[in-house]
């Protein structure tokens, strides 16, 4: 009986720091382990960090961590800040049909000011910025994004 309460403390206190943590990304691609469960590659990650370290991460951070305090706070001129992509903000409710938009078309129909990139980047480019901040996402968020039919 002891044993098996011991046991049941460990778990809950384990379960606990987990849920307590803050998200981390899933890593899966960035540490070279298979990403096979997510719609990129390792490939495309490794093309994506180079694109984002060009194209993005002035804006969003290296890590698409965000580099303001508050994304949602507007600023001076009423525009929003550019957004975590880590996970942490709001990507991760959009589909890649709109992450893909929103590449293209910039931030302004959405009130922010980030540039377009329709004919900045290549498609392949594009699609390796996404697989890039995506693989910041946790399982948890990624699943999540999934379920909300994120790959249409």
């Amino acid at each position: 009986m002891a044993k098996r309460l011991k046991a049941a403390i460990a778990l809950a206190v384990a379960t606990s720091l987990v849920r307590c943590s803050p998200p981390q990304g899933s890593g899966e691609a960035r540490d070279g382990i298979s990403a096979a469960d997510r719609w990129y590659s390792v490939e495309q990650v490794q093309a994506g960090s180079e694109v984002f370290e060009i194209q993005c991460a002035q804006c969003h951070g290296a890590e698409a961590q965000g580099v303001t305090a508050d994304w949602r706070q507007r600023l001076g001129d009423g525009s929003f800040p550019p957004p975590p992509l880590n996970g942490s903000a709001h990507a991760w409710h959009h589909p890649l049909t709109v992450l893909l938009q929103v590449i293209n078309q910039g931030g302004a129909p959405l009130g922010g000011q980030m540039p377009a990139f329709a004919d900045r980047l290549s498609e392949k480019e594009k699609w390796a910025a996404i697989a890039y901040f995506q693989s910041f996402w946790n399982d948890e968020i990624y699943g999540n994004w999934e379920q909300m039919d994120g790959t249409d």
